[in-house]
């Protein structure tokens, strides 16, 4: 890297192939993931009952888990909650059972585990019906926002440069939905709506670089694309990284410091903004590289938009 009078200097498309054959690999192991485990969905689209239980000291799960499923509770799943003193029991829909039967058994059951004092801090219930529809809801939400950003980019930038912001908006929601897969972390409506949000964070990223790339495109007389293109990221950088940075130091308080309850969501955010931060860098740019993007091709865009303008 090169810092010139303030400015940098880095030659991105420079190791665009290893760029390419970076992102490649997350894909394939994010489709490979979600094709072989699959996502860990939560309570909100599976159904079920969520119970959350407070020891006073720490507990280990095994036990547990022995002792819910000799009491005909063998689906269950639990896991620590934020502390080892803290557990989270997820247990499948029952019919003919009732919510608070489902607690006092289990609320019976951790009591036998441990004598140490157990609190029943809190137990949710979503009919498997409602869960469904909230899968099916959430998976058109997602489906929805991203041909609206697809008509949106159509409208704003000529056709190369609305297929590689497409492209990284693509590129960003599998990664980020592929490493909850690889991590079996629990994906649920808090989730789902971080990776819209994650969806609307990269296109801002994006579409900064695009109208640098495309003014930058009609003032250089000189240059060959991926100067230009070097050049176009180079003047965005510094927006770029301020942007990321105080964005992740305010999800990371959320992280570290906001509990369990959002874990997932800061979570979702933080790994979107890593991704949506570099694939703004490289994946947009090395699809202009790719599509032999030129100066003609944004001249062109000029001259339509002026002809339009001139229309009574």
């Amino acid at each position: 890297m090169q810092i010139l009078s303030g400015k940098t200097k880095i030659d991105f498309l420079g190791k665009r192939n290893i760029a390419l054959s970076f992102s490649a690999l997350l894909i394939l192991i994010s489709i490979f993931s979600l094709y072989s485990r699959g996502l860990n969905l939560g309570v909100d689209f599976t159904g079920g009952y969520l119970i959350e239980a407070g020891y006073t000291q720490p507990v280990e799960l095994d036990p547990v888990r022995n002792a819910l499923s000799k009491s005909n509770y063998s689906d269950a799943l639990v896991q620590h909650f934020g502390t080892s003193k803290d557990i989270l029991v997820r247990i499948a829909p029952r019919e003919g059972v009732n919510s608070a039967s489902i607690s006092d058994d289990v609320l019976s059951v951790l009591k036998n585990v441990s004598a140490d004092t157990v609190e029943m801090r809190r137990i949710e219930f979503v009919g498997p019906q409602v869960g469904e529809e909230l899968r099916e809801q959430g998976g058109l939400a997602l489906l929805i926002a991203l041909f609206g950003i697809l008509i949106y980019v159509g409208l704003r930038f000529q056709m190369k440069s609305a297929f590689g912001a497409i492209l990284a908006l693509v590129h960003d929601v599998v990664i980020t939905v592929g490493v909850f897969s690889v991590t079996q972390i629990q994906f649920d409506l808090s989730v789902l709506a971080a990776i819209l949000a994650v969806i609307g964070y990269s296109l801002n990223d994006t579409v900064v670089v695009l109208d640098r790339i495309r003014e930058t495109f009609r003032m250089q007389r000189k240059g060959s694309a991926s100067e230009i293109l070097n050049l176009s990221i180079n003047s965005t950088l510094s927006r770029t990284i301020m942007t990321s940075v105080t964005t992740l130091i305010v999800l990371s308080a959320l992280f570290f410091l906001g509990g369990e309850v959002i874990h997932g969501f800061a979570f979702a955010l933080i790994v979107g903004v890593f991704i949506g931060t570099y694939s703004s860098i490289y994946v947009a740019s090395n699809s202009l590289m790719m599509m032999g993007v030129s100066k003609i091709d944004f001249l062109e865009e000029a001259k339509e938009v002026a002809e339009i303008d001139d229309m009574p």
